[in-house]
């Protein structure tokens, strides 16, 4: 994922630590060096991600 995301809404597809595999739309916050912090749009908690646990990525497409 590359820092032209930021500000966007972004839907990925992510392996926690536990090795579950999930579906959540954020929007992208800040990108540095192997993190990416966003907000979850489902809970609206701010989250932390690690890129390299990120497996795909696209923008989301508005309604």
């Amino acid at each position: 994922m590359s820092e032209k995301y930021v500000g966007q809404t972004v839907e990925i597809v992510y392996l926690d630590q536990a090795g579950n595999i999930t579906q959540r739309k954020i929007e992208v916050k800040e990108i540095r060096g192997n993190t990416v912090r966003a907000v979850c749009l489902m809970t609206g908690a701010p989250r932390t991600f690690r890129r390299d646990r990120i497996l795909a990525w696209q923008v989301a497409r508005t309604a």
